[in-house]
């Protein structure tokens, strides 16, 4: 038996049941692996609702545009299906999120436009303003809005929380989900409880957004919104999918935690999926105590570990932001087993003449150029040997006049594997900026000289 296109295959995803990650909880948690959808998200459920809504509704015409403003699974299933159903697609997005999913969305024929993420959702530069401009500005357009629109739930509602009732044969107890636009954990819970009122509906919150205070007090509260990094959940302001009624509990989850629990996911299960599904069972583990032998939890896993390569499953990634430990050599520790000695830099004004006499006095090869005490550029044996030999007479010029880009800035967490990229033909070194504020460099002697010793 055939499908009749690729979006005939979106749902029935399977129900796993963890074993390693969670082996410390008495009760039996199973993951809905929404990977296996065709768009490798939960999303393409929603999307396609959304779109088949819209054209019963005369919405969205034949031959239109499609504006959304998505982290990039949603769009990714609105793309599918616009190229089945023929329609164009102008994404907005956020620079927060991965490089892999803007260039899926490209991939799939879509427009990508990357705003800033710390902006207020009604500033003119936000990824929703700007989807909301270009729908204003694009004859024959439609925008899905899938915070607001009704048909993310309703699709869920239809779709996701039945087939969670079937194959629990009734017998879930709590739903976990990641809440962003809301959709997901509201349509899935209001089927669920129609069934079983008693089952308990956790809603995975972050760091930086409003769910969780909201839910608890009532209270909008804008002092808890600032950025943060997890990806796929949280918001700064209310969605109208969100239905505080059917979720019972927001657990909040730090962006190191689900970080570090995307990776767990995939060398303890076997399972390659996305930083939300860190996210919520970082979330499993904190709620533990909620959870006794006999209950029955599912767990949502939104999207897959491919989106997330750049990122979560980068060490170099982690060690910069101080999310994984000093396992390899890293920059600081680099710093740390060298010779205390003051960086050497020349200022720009001085000569070519002066810059061959420091070179030879210090026997170096290499020194930053600095203005006004910054670093602005570098100078090395190379460049002033070929400045020479084409004009001789330079000698008395200024440095600035053949100084080349500044050696490369690197973070205290930067890993060995990302400095050594750095330094090349072009970059004889990297420069780093100490815990004091002190500019040291590091060279390939100085990765030699810290491996060995």
């Amino acid at each position: 038996m055939w499908h009749n296109n690729i979006l005939e295959t979106i749902g029935n995803t399977p129900l796993v049941k963890l074993n390693k990650i969670t082996k410390d909880i008495p009760a039996t948690i199973l993951a809905k692996i929404e990977t296996t959808n065709p768009g490798n998200s939960i999303k393409d459920r929603m999307a396609l609702k959304m779109i088949d809504d819209a054209e019963k509704s005369g919405a969205l015409k034949p031959g239109g545009t499609i504006i959304e403003g998505t982290s990039g699974n949603t769009g990714m299933g609105l793309a599918m299906a616009a190229i089945i159903k023929g329609y164009k697609c102008i994404f907005t997005t956020t620079d927060k999120q991965s490089k892999e999913k803007v260039d899926a969305l490209r991939a799939f024929g879509a427009e990508v436009i990357v705003c800033p993420t710390n902006v207020d959702p009604e500033d003119a530069r936000s990824y929703y303003s700007v989807s909301s401009r270009l729908v204003r500005e694009t004859p024959n357009s439609w925008k899905p809005n899938q915070y607001d629109n009704l048909s993310n739930s309703q699709a869920h509602y239809e779709q996701t929380g039945p087939e969670i009732w079937q194959q629990t044969e009734g017998k879930i107890t709590h739903l976990v989900a990641g809440v962003g636009t809301g959709g997901t954990i509201s349509g899935i819970a209001k089927y669920l409880k129609e069934q079983n009122p008693a089952i308990k509906v956790l809603g995975i919150d972050t760091y930086g957004s409003v769910f969780k205070k909201y839910k608890e007090t009532g209270i909008f509260d804008k002092n808890e919104i600032y950025p943060y990094i997890t990806e796929g959940i949280g918001e700064d302001f209310l969605p109208a999918n969100v239905d505080f009624t059917l979720i019972d509990h927001f657990e909040k989850v730090t962006d190191k935690d689900a970080a570090l629990m995307t990776r767990e996911i995939t060398l303890k299960e076997g399972i390659f999926a996305g930083n939300s599904s860190g996210s919520a069972i970082a979330g499993v583990l904190q709620m533990k105590h909620l959870f006794k032998e006999g209950d029955v939890v599912v767990v949502i896993f939104p999207d897959h570990g491919s989106r997330y390569v750049g990122k979560m499953f980068n060490e170099d990634w982690l060690r910069e932001r101080g999310f994984l430990a000093d396992e390899k050599l890293t920059a600081r520790t680099i710093i740390s087993k060298k010779e205390k000695q003051e960086i050497i830099t020349i200022d720009c004004e001085k000569t070519i003449l002066e810059a061959i006499n420091t070179i030879k006095s210090l026997n170096i090869s290499q020194i930053p150029v600095t203005q006004k005490g910054m670093v602005i550029g570098k100078i090395t044996e190379s460049d002033i040997l070929d400045a020479l030999l084409e004009n001789p007479s330079l000698r008395s010029q200024p440095l600035k006049s053949i100084a080349t880009v500044p050696f490369p800035f690197v973070d205290l967490n930067t890993g060995i594997n990302k400095i050594s990229s750095l330094i090349n033909k072009e970059n004889s070194a990297v420069l780093v900026e100490d815990d004091n504020g002190n500019i040291e460099i590091i060279t390939q002697y100085d990765i030699i000289n810290a491996i060995s010793g």
